[in-house]
């Protein structure tokens, strides 16, 4: 399953992340989850691989049960930091055996609170990744956009340079860091259409599951919660988790109403393994023919 294909069908491709079970009780929950979500007959699937390398295991193991066990199409991530040419080559070899045709590739963090010494010849940027995968495999590669600027990013407008280097080097379709104002994302495409980058340009999509979970990943994302969210955060109870979902629904439903209006190729949820959120709404955007 090659994703660039994907988005130039003309319809809205709908695409799932998820993140290698972290213990064994995940363990058992993954595969009722996957199923559970292929009943709403997503595109692909999209797998994550820890920074370092520190899940490359688990993460091969996800990609396998989602493509050989649940018959999903799937895309691997790979994340080159600190990881040397030999070990991204046995990486890239096992999904290549596997059958994978698509890979995301980003350059990834270095891992935090552990004793870890970088490859000394491990990529510092993923343009760099993206052009070693390029010239020695017949991958399909996706990467990275940030509607806000990435968080270590000199600028937003230097940003987009490097975006624009990670297409050169042979990305085909770009996932964006989710936002909760849908002007970063049009702005952003904009600015990017501006500069010569012509390859789809997917919106993330990161529903409120917690107040606690919104409130972190907001600092280590870079992703702004907006006034209006904020407001109904405020209003919500932190310990009614039902009442939290419910509101994350919502005001997810709100985005992607706006986003398909305006004809984006495609809907990339962050699911954080769970279900609930992400099947609500596409079922709400079925039942209203949106998707």
């Amino acid at each position: 399953m090659r994703v660039s294909n994907l988005y130039r069908d003309g319809r809205t491709i709908i695409s799932m992340e998820f993140f290698p079970p972290r213990n064994e009780d995940a363990e058992k929950n993954f595969g009722p989850l996957i199923e559970k979500l292929s009943a709403l007959k997503p595109d692909y699937m999209t797998m994550t691989f820890g920074a370092g390398g520190s899940t490359r295991d688990g993460s091969y193991r996800s990609v396998k049960e989602i493509m050989i066990e649940k018959k999903q199409p799937a895309a691997a991530y790979l994340t080159g930091y600190g990881l040397g040419p030999e070990e991204i080559t046995a990486v890239l070899d096992k999904y290549k055996e596997l059958g994978v045709e698509t890979i995301f590739v980003i350059r990834g963090d270095r891992p935090k609170g552990e004793d870890f010494t970088p490859h000394p010849e491990s990529f510092s940027y993923a343009s760099e990744l993206i052009a070693f995968i390029k010239k020695r495999y017949d991958f399909t590669l996706g990467c990275a956009g940030y509607p806000e600027g990435h968080i270590e990013a000199e600028s937003p407008a230097k940003d987009i340079e490097y975006l624009k280097r990670k297409v050169d080097k042979g990305a085909e379709y770009i996932v964006t860091q989710y936002f909760y104002d849908n002007r970063y994302f049009f702005d952003y495409v904009a600015k990017c259409r501006n500069i010569g980058i012509t390859a789809p340009i997917i919106p993330g999509i990161m529903p409120v599951y917690t107040v606690k979970l919104t409130q972190m990943l907001s600092r280590v994302c870079g992703s702004a919660i907006t006034d209006e969210l904020q407001n109904r955060l405020d209003a919500a109870d932190p310990e009614d988790k039902d009442a939290v979902l419910n509101l994350g629904i919502d005001f997810a439903c709100e985005q992607c109403r706006g986003l398909l209006k305006e004809g984006v190729p495609g809907l990339h949820f962050y699911t954080m393994n769970r279900s609930k959120s992400t099947s609500e709404i596409i079922s709400r955007l079925r039942a209203e023919n949106l998707l």
